[in-house]
């Protein structure tokens, strides 16, 4: 009778197998693969080595802390002749003397989250159990069978193993890119990612139920939806938009995801404060990244907020043009939220590919503050009654909106107004630093047939104005140089196309605002009485905008908001012209210093020249970038910056990754905030 199998180590092979399964840039202390692929393991046993026929191996996987066979969440099975393309299986891949390796399978369904995996050897009727260590599974956008796959590697590039990319902000009309360092695979992230979906309520309240609910990336992408705000749970990011933040981070402040989320952990899943839309994306973007669920952020420009559904954002003015608070709805300057690539058995087909998900807590979804995951092709056509929360996109993108001048005696009349609601949807192109647009993966050419119809489908009806029936019609133009700190001019440009001279009265204001709509003080007023409209003419009235009146009230979002109400005495009617303009920052200027090569020191040389005519204090520079950091960077500057001076600083770096990487860069002072810069980097691989 031959003795007993006893095994003396066991080699999970992290380096080669996290390398085959494009999760290397975690590192190698720890096995992370994907599902619906092979990895290797290799056994050592002591006295002798493995026979066959003598002797026979089974593995046991299991995850969750109820793992159930019933449930997916735990699997027994032998070591056998054939992978089995559909079930958890494996197979001798060689033998060395007492060295054994196997080849592991898992099927491309497998629950994802982190495993045991154990040998059971038996000779005669003897068997012997051994832990072999424990191994975290993840979706796999490379497996066709997999519900998350991405047939082309640039994209899988871009959506999954890019750890840096950017996130569109600004203004309709001045887009403004700004550097976000996503750093899934950095060092904690993985293991963040997971203790996440461990604190989520639905696994509090069933943790059988929801650990076996963890192959689907639909349930995933819920959860993960949820879980990054903190309003119904011990979710990730606090929200706050009243531009009050000393208790926490200002939203504009932060960089990257990776220190959020190990604030998050390090403070016993406290929420973080504080964030906003983009904030909320980016974090939702690393951790289903991390997850390899393929993500990017998306972001919608005039983003309409409507409470009741009824796809109408109605907004109320005094007869001086002032915004009134009398309704809940919202147009947001921007908002941004992500998509997931992912199929969609649970719905009719043709609403598999990008899904919406939005983590920003605005609505309950079944009770819960997430959103998504909602088909984008189904937002286009109108599909309203498919899962999950199609109408709150839809209204995002689609919605009209009405503006209502306040009358003395109390009653309410309509303006008339071009609706701009949902336009230069953005995202950050495969591969390259440019912006690609994509408001037709979401809507009909506004005016088309296909639009009618789709209104018509959702039993909706949409006003469109032709620059015919307007009469008499307002352009807000900007002049080049809307620089913090300086001066600038705005310009109401005011055309009748009619055959009738017009005499009307012309107020143009502006006003400090917030990206998602709220208004500030004024800095900028005009009130004519008399503008006399020749037939078929035009006229331009000017603006001038002083920085001694915005800059006390200017927000952190850098936002003006112009508004200019036209009122036609002969005929009563009101016309208004609305634009939201960004004040451009001070650009940061990022020099490196010597030649980029992996484990070699670096430097950084940073520059921002003082735009405004007071001296900035408090002023730090803080940086990170995944593979070119470890963690953040910060550094302050001793004293004050003088007007037109220069804050410089210089950083050592340390480049543990060669390839490309970005360098992402913030400045705050006393009265310049959320300044950022970046500088892509490609670091030499260390010579052989």
């Amino acid at each position: 009778m031959a003795e007993d199998l006893v095994l003396e180590s066991c080699n999970l092979e992290c380096e080669s197998n996290n390398q085959n399964h494009m999760t290397a840039d975690m590192g190698s202390q720890q096995l992370v693969v994907r599902r619906g692929q092979s990895f290797t393991i290799t056994l050592l046993f002591t006295g002798r080595g493995y026979e066959e026929g003598v002797d026979r191996l089974a593995l046991n996987v299991e995850t969750g802390p109820c793992p159930i066979e019933a449930s997916g969440t735990k699997s027994h099975f032998p070591v056998s002749d054939a992978l089995q393309a559909s079930e958890w299986s494996a197979v001798v891949d060689h033998q060395d003397g007492t060295s054994l390796s196997l080849l592991i399978y898992s099927p491309p369904d497998a629950r994802i989250g982190r495993y045991t995996l154990t040998l059971e050897a038996s000779t005669g009727y003897q068997g012997t159990s051994f832990r072999l260590g424990e191994f975290i599974l993840l979706f796999n956008p490379w497996s066709p069978d997999d519900s998350v796959f991405l047939e082309f590697e640039d994209q899988r590039g871009e959506f999954v193993l890019t750890q840096q990319g950017l996130i569109y902000q600004g203004s309709l009309k001045f887009i403004v890119p700004n550097p976000w360092n996503f750093g899934q695979f950095e060092d904690e992230i993985v293991d963040i990612c997971l203790q996440l979906l461990d604190t989520n309520p639905k696994f509090l309240r069933d943790q059988n139920r929801d650990c076996s609910r963890r192959n689907d990336p639909v349930y995933i992408g819920r959860v993960v939806s949820a879980m990054v705000n903190c309003n119904d749970d011990q979710g990730v990011l606090a929200g706050r938009w009243d531009n009050e933040y000393e208790d926490g981070v200002s939203p504009m402040s932060w960089i990257g995801s990776v220190d959020i989320l190990r604030r998050w952990r390090k403070y016993g899943c406290q929420p973080v404060r504080y964030g906003q839309c983009w904030v909320f994306a980016a974090v939702a973007c690393t951790v289903l990244r991390c997850l390899g669920i393929p993500t990017r952020v998306v972001t919608n420009y005039n983003s309409a907020h409507d409470t009741n559904s009824n796809l109408v954002i109605d907004r109320y003015l005094d007869e001086m043009g002032n915004l009134q608070k009398t309704s809940k709805d919202m147009i947001w300057n921007f908002h941004c939220w992500v998509e997931c690539w992912m199929t969609r058995p649970d719905l009719p087909p043709g609403c598999d590919g990008w899904q919406a998900l939005d983590p920003t807590p605005q609505e309950k979804s079944e009770g819960a503050y997430c959103c998504g995951p909602a088909p984008v092709k189904a937002i286009k056509e109108g599909e309203l009654k498919l899962k999950y929360d199609i109408p709150f996109v839809f209204a995002e993108v689609n919605a009209d909106v009405v503006y209502w001048v306040l009358q003395k005696d109390g009653s309410r009349k309509k303006t008339i107004h071009s609706s701009v609601v949902g336009k230069n949807m953005s995202t950050k192109s495969v591969g390259k630093d440019t912006r690609e647009d994509i408001t037709h993966n979401y809507k009909y050419p506004e005016g088309s047939d296909q639009e009618r119809e789709v209104f018509a489908k959702a039993e909706l009806q949409k006003s469109h104005l032709t620059e015919e029936e307007k009469g008499v019609s307002i352009k807000i133009k900007v002049s080049e140089g809307m620089n913090n700190g300086c001066d600038f001019d705005v310009y109401a440009v005011i055309s009748n196309s009619t055959e009738t001279e017009r005499l009307c009265r012309l107020m143009f204001c502006a006003r400090t605002a917030s990206y998602n709509g709220v208004m500030g003080p004024e800095c900028g007023m005009k009130d004519l009485l008399n503008v006399i409209l020749p037939p078929h003419s035009e006229k331009t009235v000017p603006l001038r905008i002083l920085y001694e009146k915005y800059g006390s009230c200017l927000t952190q979002d850098n936002m003006i908001k112009l508004m200019v109400l036209l009122v036609e005495y002969q005929t009563g009617d009101i016309i208004l012209g609305v634009r939201d303009i960004y004040i451009k920052n001070p650009d940061i200027k990022i020099r490196i210093l010597g030649e980029p090569m992996q484990k070699r020191k670096l430097v950084a040389d940073l520059t921002l020249t003082n735009p405004l005519s007071t001296p900035l204090s408090s002023c730090v520079f803080t940086l990170e970038g995944a593979g070119l950091t470890e963690g953040q960077k910060t550094q302050e500057l001793a004293s004050p910056i003088e007007p037109g001076q220069e804050a410089r600083v210089r950083v050592d770096l340390a480049p543990q990754q060669s390839g490309l990487h970005k360098l992402v860069v913030n400045f705050e002072s006393d009265k310049l905030k959320g300044v950022k810069g970046y500088r892509n980097v490609i670091v030499a691989p260390l010579p052989k």
